[in-house]
């Protein structure tokens, strides 16, 4: 399989994004805005502080993966951090390198907007995640919870 092309999103993007961070949530049964709220919430997010990266599908209107990060200015750095809020791939198009490939985007990304560090969190139920975050080489620390384990993730970025 060649390399996906990953691209920045843009407010037009909004709606195709919203459906797949519906469809993310669902599949984790947690919960999810209605569609044409969480939309223009997206659409209004893209003009300012958050930047979604997402891979296309020639034959789909809703992208094959998202990553949906936001920037903030960091506290002990004259620089911001990166706080990856958000990355899926639809379960039909895992195992094919498409996460990698949106995760190693999406830090480059980060770099080329000047942060310094990035975090995450996750939690044991998404084993996968939990490999990439560490493959790519986040620190995971861990915090249990009722019967599911919160990982917070760190990674410092090359200046």
């Amino acid at each position: 399989m060649s390399a996906p092309t990953v691209r920045v999103a843009g407010p037009a993007d909004a709606r195709a994004v919203a459906r797949s961070l519906r469809a993310f949530n669902l599949e984790f049964d947690d919960p999810a805005p209605d569609e044409d709220w969480l939309t223009d919430r997206l659409a209004t997010l893209l003009l300012d502080d958050t930047v979604v990266l997402v891979t296309e599908r020639p034959d789909d209107d809703l992208p094959a993966a998202f990553a949906l990060m936001r920037l903030r200015p960091s506290l002990w750095d004259d620089a911001d951090e990166a706080y990856l809020a958000e990355l899926y791939v639809r379960p039909e198009l895992r195992g094919q390198g498409l996460g990698r490939a949106l995760l190693l985007a999406t830090v480059d990304e980060a770099v080329r907007r000047g942060a310094t560090y990035m975090d995450l969190t996750t939690t044991n139920r998404d084993e996968a995640a939990v490999a990439l975050y560490e493959s790519v080489g986040f620190d995971r620390h861990e915090r249990r919870g009722d019967g599911t384990d919160s990982y917070y993730f760190e990674l410092d970025l090359p200046r």
